[in-house]
């Protein structure tokens, strides 16, 4: 995974704690430290337990709010005190 190879502990827990949260998009992730889709769900599969990924994946499936292109425009955008100010 090269994208993560320059990530810090902090930023990983960060991403694990984002991807967990259902309406932070895997946009907003890529956007604030530019890693896809397909690369979160490897650092996922990477720092948790095969139970717990398992888990994710089948809640992050479920839900459209984690995708922006199937987000319904009634949705608006939860932001943790957390996560950095972006525009989005």
């Amino acid at each position: 995974m090269k994208g993560t190879e320059r990530l810090s502990v902090e930023d990983i827990d960060r991403i694990v704690e984002m991807a967990w949260e259902d309406r932070t998009p895997f946009d907003l992730i890529e956007l604030q430290f530019g890693l896809k889709e397909k690369e979160v769900i490897k650092l996922m599969r990477k720092e948790m337990k095969s139970s717990s990924f398992r888990m994710w994946r089948k809640r992050v499936n479920e839900r459209s709010t984690k995708h922006k292109a199937l987000r319904s425009k009634e949705v608006k955008r939860f932001r943790s005190p957390l996560q950095k100010t972006l525009t989005y």
